[in-house]
């Protein structure tokens, strides 16, 4: 399980509105003062992401700090759509212009990039509808 810890924001009748502190790098080594990624999360590290998770048993206020857990294999499962999906789709549309329709290079090109960004497109969309599953795969456990 992935643990993330939230604030309650707000409480619906079935939903907690929560907000985690998203990061961009990590911190947590003697190196971060000199190290890229430190000095990019202390750039960054105001950032915020609000959404809705299921409330679950339990009495829950605004400003209380609750721990989110995420199955590891949804996870990996869209980590691998975000960063394989995108070069495969590159890949296919260089070979299949390249090799099959014997195109000139400069419309390979053109068109696998085209293809790469379409992609991108493609699973910001796809992903926007799997939110809600997302949320339903996320439990909420209070901390003591």
């Amino acid at each position: 399980m992935i643990r993330e810890l939230a604030e309650v924001i707000a409480v619906e009748s079935d939903f907690l509105l929560v907000s985690t502190e998203l990061k961009t790098g990590c911190t947590g080594c003697a190196q971060q003062n000199t190290c890229g990624a430190g000095v990019i999360s202390k750039a960054f590290s105001d950032r915020r992401a609000e959404f809705r998770v299921h409330k679950p048993e339990g009495q829950f206020s605004p400003g209380q700090q609750i721990e989110l857990l995420l199955p590891e294999q949804a996870l990996t499962r869209y980590s691998l759509a975000v960063y394989l999906l995108p070069i495969l789709v590159l890949l296919l549309i260089a070979i299949a212009t390249g090799q099959l329709l014997l195109w000139s290079e400069g419309w390979v090109i053109l068109s696998a990039f085209s293809g790469f960004a379409f992609s991108f497109y493609l699973l910001r969309h796809w992903l926007q509808q799997r939110d809600i599953q997302v949320a339903q795969l996320l439990s909420v456990q209070q901390i003591d």
